[in-house]
């Protein structure tokens, strides 16, 4: 818009609107729940806490020490430079003096030469940056994985069952001794029949492929505490799994969070509990030192069987059958059955 003062004629630009109509475009479509289901957002692909989601923003996008402004949509200078006009003068095309031009153009000649680096060299700059973090996470331990036999790791006794995690970009001889969940789920343990997931942070698609090719369709009810936007956005991430249930943790605070982290695994040979510190998220599994409880393989009790059969002397399955009841859960009656109906005797654990 052209006016007139007393100084001459000025222009109004563009970019004075009004707030309400900049803040209309910046908000979320209807469909946004719909696409962060489908890997279309930039922020983590999982319900979370708004911290955490907030620090994923600062690790996909950090400020750099060099940075002359915090902003990263600052205009060209040549724009700059057709705005100053009408004022009578005018900025040169770049405020650099020859000699910072010339140390500019070396340093992102020295990028091109990096990114043109051999394929042999050890680390792939270029490859780095084309993977995801999460697909580095899981191509690094599936070859660890390879590399260590499991079975002997659990039969090397470990009186205390108690394993730290692998952790990625250290020499194999540190994790010596860790467990990936790749691991946990293992065929080695035996042949999983069904499954249930507790966790307070879960991306169910990442969850889905730690499991082996054969397991993927077994039933797998997860067990969490999500409401309203991040338990609809959860449940969009299960829609191509028909084989997911859900159950929801009613917590009697209204603030309170789920943050029980413990797998229910249901073999052919037997029942397994897994107690660990991990969320069901790639970057908790991929450079964090988590710990994990393994319990034993229990047997099934012979048929008929009823009472106190199959407890241990720290009362470990009667605390595990009281903890699940207190979910008020119909859909988890059916594992507290199954616990029942098994062996725990060898349990030398105390639940707290």
């Amino acid at each position: 818009m052209l006016q007139e003062g007393a100084h001459g004629k000025w222009t109004v630009s563009s970019s004075d609107e009004s707030t309400e109509e900049n803040s209309d475009s910046e908000k979320p479509s209807t469909s946004s729940l719909l696409d962060a289901a489908r890997g279309r957002t930039s922020g983590p692909q999982y319900p979370c806490s708004e911290a955490r989601k907030a620090a994923h923003k600062r690790k996909a996008s950090p400020l750099k020490l060099g940075d002359k402004s915090f902003s990263t949509e600052t205009p060209p200078a040549g724009k700059h430079r057709a705005s100053q006009e009408g004022l009578g003068w005018c900025l040169s095309s770049s405020d650099e003096e020859p000699e910072d031009q010339e140390k500019r153009a070396h340093k992102e000649t020295q990028k091109e030469e990096k990114c043109d680096a051999p394929k042999e060299h050890a680390l792939n700059l270029c490859r780095d940056d084309e993977l995801s973090e999460n697909q580095q996470a899981e191509e690094y331990n599936e070859t660890l994985s390879e590399a260590q036999d499991t079975w002997d790791l659990l039969n090397g006794g470990n009186p205390f069952r108690f394993f730290l995690t692998k952790v990625t970009g250290i020499e194999q001889s540190y994790n010596s001794g860790a467990l990936h969940i790749k691991d946990i789920l293992s065929p080695l343990f035996g042949t999983l029949m069904s499954s249930a997931q507790f966790n307070y942070c879960i991306d169910v698609g990442w969850l889905v492929r730690q499991y082996p090719q054969e397991f993927r369709k077994k039933p797998l009810l997860i067990v969490h505490g999500e409401k309203r936007e991040s338990k609809a956005e959860l449940l969009a991430q299960a829609r191509p799994y028909e084989n997911i249930s859900f159950c929801q943790a009613k917590l009697d605070i209204a603030f309170g969070t789920h943050h029980t982290k413990m797998m229910l695994l249901l073999y052919e040979e037997g029942l397994r509990v897994v107690i660990h510190t991990s969320n069901l998220i790639a970057e908790d599994w991929h450079q964090k030192t988590q710990g994990i409880w393994l319990s034993p393989l229990y047997p099934r009790l012979p048929q008929g069987t009823t009472g106190s059969a199959g407890e241990s002397e720290t009362n470990f399955k009667s605390d595990l059958i009281s903890y699940l009841m207190a979910y008020n859960s119909p859909t988890l009656k059916e594992w507290i059955d199954l616990i029942q109906e098994h062996d725990l005797s060898e349990t030398r654990y105390v639940i707290l």
